[in-house]
């Protein structure tokens, strides 16, 4: 990656005494920021946390000497240096004097939406998420290069702070041929955007920080018209958009709406539940939760039902490794804040402990800064024991022939999930009702309806009721389902801990033997010859699934039989 950062421009500003540290510093490349805060020590900060430059406190003088060296503040409190990306942010007490400067690196950098660019080339609206400092300007600066110079789009910026494209009347060369609109107060952002539209003829808009409601309108408008969008949004996940009553029209605005008692009963939910409104305004979402790691939803409208609903997700894991290349990783989740509130992964995505939050497919992708041609190597997760023949495709959705498939009737469906994931079991939920390998409803409501116990007995389809919807009956029901058939979640990463390629080898084979064919379909199975090392861990398993084997075959060539109960 090719990085400009034009960083002596912006240490020339800062006093001797903390000017002096910085160039001598071996992180110097890596700064992010400068705190000066009037009688405190000048504070710098690095992706590995803040470092102190001096023992000198902040002094009036300091501060007064960095003022005179930049441009006024506007508005915002917000202010630059002209020709370059940097930006300088001033905190005011209650008189209206500067006693705080924050000195914010700007750096563009060339490559790093090299994992996406083949996002850009569908021409649609994309919107770019994110806590403050993780990178989104970066991206979309270097979006907008891409977008005007090597696609030849008409873009416009509409740069508020002067963040995208710099401070000054002239432009960064980050930006390429874009052009870019500055607007004068913060408050006249959504008037700028329309203005853009309706005088300069844009096939993109890129909007930095989209942040109040009248902007979300705004950008609602400008997508209607037909022109492409590219915005950020402060917020770590798409669910805290769909949470934010300011924000949510961006992803078509969320409503509630009454269900009648059957339909209620059918989606086993309360009758009153909550939809998306409208087509949203960005059809691709990304999530930066770091530096080089990124989450890509790419139907939002998609997403954003599967999220109110509380039904598992699709989404893609775009990461940077080391030596250049890009792993794309592909996984099956569902958000926290809609079903529980455990299991949480680092970036906050709730990944289903069952045997689906393992169902994934790592891409290497190995693909340079200027070229797009995708060379793709497949790799299975070690955990991924069936293979890609695993899974069987309903539409847009995947399901897994190894799992129990469950229909929800008259029982709240999110209780039923959280018994799944409490205890780890193996069990698929599904809204439809053909797809189902068993039915859980309440007694009452499985008897006073025909044409569900028909469908049901012509369909193969066994159904277990329960009395009350308590947590008890529904652990009992589905602990008769399963009948101990299938190893949990947790029990079989304990068994593939630290094991080497042939041992998981062995193991999968073992696995996929007895859930596929010897539970399946009540054969006995004969398993590949193995060491006799390898034999002892596919015993181990057999055992737990409380099956019994014998060993056949010469010495040398002895291999397991599994037998069905």
């Amino acid at each position: 990656m090719l990085i400009a950062d034009d960083l002596d421009k912006l240490l020339n500003i800062l006093p001797e005494f903390i000017k002096d540290p910085l160039n001598k510093h071996p992180s110097k490349k890596f700064l992010i920021e400068i705190v000066m805060d009037l009688g405190r020590r000048p504070e710098a900060r690095f992706p590995d946390g803040p470092e102190y430059l001096s023992m000198v406190n902040i002094s009036w003088n300091d501060l007064d000497l960095c003022i005179k060296k930049i441009p006024q503040f506007s508005g915002d409190n917000r202010s630059g240096i002209e020709c370059t990306l940097h930006r300088i942010s001033s905190i005011k007490n209650r008189k209206g004097n500067i006693i705080g400067l924050t000195f914010r690196v700007g750096r563009a950098i060339f490559g790093t939406i090299s994992s996406i660019r083949d996002i850009l080339y569908t021409g649609k609206s994309i919107l770019l998420l994110g806590k403050p400092g993780v990178g989104k300007t970066t991206a979309i600066r270097e979006i907008t290069r891409v977008l005007a110079d090597e696609m030849e789009r008409r873009v416009v910026i509409i740069d508020t702070s002067n963040e995208i494209a710099g401070d000054g009347d002239i432009p960064h060369p980050a930006i390429g041929r874009a052009r870019r609109m500055q607007v004068a107060k913060p408050e006249l952002q959504h008037q700028v955007m329309i203005e853009a539209v309706e005088n300069h003829m844009p096939e993109v808009i890129i909007i930095d920080e989209i942040g109040t409601e009248l902007e979300a309108i705004a950008a609602r408008t400008i997508a209607e018209r037909g022109v492409q969008l590219v915005g950020t949004a402060h917020g770590n996940h798409l669910h805290s958009i769909i949470k934010n009553p300011t924000l949510s029209d961006l992803i078509g605005g969320i409503q509630y709406v009454t269900l009648g008692d059957d339909e209620a009963k059918r989606r086993g939910s309360q009758k009153s539940i909550l939809e998306r409104k409208s087509i949203p305004a960005f059809q691709i979402a990304i999530e930066i939760h770091e530096r080089g790691s990124w989450i890509i939803h790419e139907s939002v409208d998609h997403v954003v039902d599967n999220i109110l609903q509380g039904s598992i997700i699709s989404l893609q894991r775009r990461k940077f490794n080391l030596d250049g290349s890009i792993s794309i990783r592909c996984e099956n989740s569902t958000f926290a804040e809609f079903t529980s509130h455990n299991n949480y992964s680092n970036d906050g995505i709730y990944s289903k402990p069952s045997l689906i939050s393992y169902n994934s497919l790592e891409i290497q992708d190995q693909i340079t800064t200027n070229d797009s041609n995708l060379s793709i190597n497949n790799s299975i997760d070690p955990f991924d024991i069936l293979s890609n023949s695993k899974f069987i495709s309903y539409g847009n959705k995947m399901k897994s022939s190894a799992l129990i498939t469950l229909y929800a009737y008259g029982i709240n469906i999110y209780q039923i999930e959280s018994v799944i994931c409490n205890l780890h079991l193996s069990i698929l939920l599904t809204r439809d009702l053909l797809k189902a390998n068993y039915i859980l409803g309440m007694r009452s409501c499985i008897k006073n309806n025909s044409k569900i116990r028909q469908v049901a007995k012509s369909n193969d389809i066994i159904i277990y009721t329960i009395h009350s919807n308590s947590s008890n009956n529904i652990i009992r029901a589905l602990k008769q389902m399963l009948d101990t058939k299938y190893i949990s979640y947790t029990s079989w990463k304990q068994v593939c801990l630290q094991k080497n390629f042939n041992e998981l080898d062995a193991l999968n084979e073992t696995r996929c033997a007895i859930e596929k064919i010897v539970l399946s379909y009540k054969n006995s199975v004969e398993l590949l010859h193995r060491g006799y090392n390898l034999r002892s861990l596919q015993s181990y398993v057999i055992s737990l699934y409380s099956l019994k084997y014998s060993t056949v075959g010469k010495v040398g060539y002895q291999r397991l039989v599994v037998y069905p109960n």
